[in-house]
């Protein structure tokens, strides 16, 4: 069992995560139990995930938590295009933020193979 903290992956991730939040903070009172509330959990459930995964013993256990953090990183670009889509203001952040998610889920394809070569 490693030290999550010590993975690039996972530093990235909470990067990432603390950027969901500056976002979130600039989206309309109304979709606070919207948007708001839904990307900040999916962002979590990221870096969540990966920590998890990580401080798991099995190969298989860590597996099964990595591929739950690729699922969220896909809920968070999902939640982006529609900010993106939505609010025209927010369009170019929104953006950035779906394509280092992008970048992140690769990563996190890299390290399931990498964890499956193990098995």
């Amino acid at each position: 069992m490693g030290n999550f903290t010590n993975l690039k992956i996972w530093q990235n991730s909470h990067k990432l995560t603390l950027e969901v939040y500056i976002l979130t903070s600039s989206l309309p009172k109304e979709e606070l139990f919207g948007l708001t509330s839904q990307l900040r959990r999916a962002a979590i459930s990221v870096e969540s995930n990966i920590a998890e995964g990580e401080s798991r013993y099995t190969q298989k256990d860590k597996l099964n938590f990595f591929i739950q953090a690729r699922s969220s990183a896909a809920e968070v670009q999902t939640q982006l295009f529609l900010i993106h889509d939505i609010y025209s203001k927010l369009s170019v952040k929104a953006n950035e933020l779906k394509n280092e998610y992008e970048i992140l889920s690769k990563q996190i394809n890299s390290l399931i193979t990498f964890r499956r070569n193990r098995i």
